[in-house]
């Protein structure tokens, strides 16, 4: 049977790599901070050109503690595209500073560069730019924004590890980079796992004290920090995908390309690359106005699709003390409309067009 993501695809491919790996750290018995962190941390610096990188405990955090690396705190806006997965608005409020909207370009599901300056107050600190379903934002207009009006950029990497705008990697363009290494990612372990890179050195520093208790020195603690280490398992894990991360998402963009030619309906709109960019499909997501009748029919055929995501954070009752404006309209139009489709690497050809056959015959 097809799957969104079948994980057990993967693992069998790698299992003699991963149980080694794994094995490997259970007789160390050095579980937290160890060898495997620090080493995963270097070459993921390195796969990115030399920032700084810290591991910590998901993707959520990342965001979090780049947030409070970048000083940001109550009172502070922060600006962001409310068509996304929660935790990136989340964190947000969660420093009780808040989230401003944006609204997006649909061709891509990314913030709209054009409509941010007018969002910018004198409280405006950070932009986070998210890199949604793995295409790059159009990053030049921000990063020149961000210089105009001094502020910090957060990228959110989660679904894009490899991406790249410009032939540079995303998470390189701002003050922080962050990344999820949740199982279903591009990159991925099999539990929690997250990475904030930079190429400021304090930042780094105060991330690294934030992950583990404010401290730098076992039970001395300069700062109110949190318990978000990433484990040596997880690590371990990531760090074998790692050595094979632009060969699956080659993969990935084989299997976009393989579903752009043979889904053949007038009232489907494929998902673009944009010519500077380099999409790395951690999702394939279509749109169309009959959106849910295609859904039922995938079903239907033991075919499944997933809604990403099917309420924009601005409409989410836990921000509707903030007044949401109205010109979120292209955000409130895609909730309606977007249908992912299965998409990893091990995907085959005949279950592609299996999955494009049903599509292209649904009423």
């Amino acid at each position: 049977m097809i799957q969104m993501v079948d994980l057990q695809r993967q693992y069998r491919l790698l299992k003699p790599e991963i149980d080694a790996a794994i094995q490997e750290v259970l007789d160390s018995a050095h579980f937290i901070l160890g060898q495997n962190v620090s080493q995963l941390e270097e070459e993921i610096a390195s796969y990115h050109g030399g920032s700084h990188a810290v591991g910590v405990a998901n993707g959520t955090d990342a965001l979090l503690l780049a947030l409070r690396g970048c000083g940001i705190g109550e009172g502070d806006e922060v600006i962001t595209t409310p068509f996304t997965f929660i935790a990136t608005a989340e964190v947000i409020a969660l420093l009780n500073a808040v989230p401003v909207f944006v609204d997006i370009v649909p061709e891509t599901f990314n913030i709209d560069p054009a409509k941010i300056e007018e969002k910018i107050t004198d409280k405006t600190k950070v932009i986070i730019p998210v890199h949604l379903f793995g295409h790059p934002v159009d990053m030049d207009p921000i990063v020149a924004l961000s210089k105009k009006y001094s502020l910090k950029i957060i990228e959110d990497c989660a679904q894009a590890f490899g991406a790249e705008y410009k032939g540079k990697k995303v998470g390189t363009f701002g003050d922080c980079g962050c990344f999820s290494f949740f199982p279903s990612k591009n990159l991925a372990c099999y539990g929690d796992g997250g990475m904030v890179i930079s190429t400021d050195e304090d930042i780094s520093r105060s991330i690294r004290m934030l992950r583990n208790h404010g401290s730098n020195i076992k039970y001395y603690h300069e700062i109110l920090g949190y318990n978000s280490r990433l484990d040596e398992i997880q690590a371990a894990i990531v760090r074998v995908k790692l050595s094979r991360i632009d060969e699956l998402n080659n993969l990935r963009r084989k299997n976009a390309d393989i579903y752009r030619a043979n889904i053949k309906r007038d009232d489907v709109i494929l998902p673009i690359e944009n010519p500077n960019s380099r999409h790395v499909y951690h999702q394939f997501t279509i749109r169309s106005e009959n959106r849910n009748s295609i859904a039922k029919h995938l079903q239907d055929n033991d075919i499944p699709s997933a809604i990403y995501y099917p309420v924009p954070l601005h409409k989410q009752a836990v921000f509707a003390h903030l007044n949401a404006p109205d010109d979120l309209r292209m955000s409130e139009k895609c909730a309606e409309e977007v249908l992912s489709l299965p998409m990893f690497p091990e995907l085959t050809e005949r279950e592609i067009h299996q999955i494009c056959d049903v599509i292209n015959h649904a009423s």
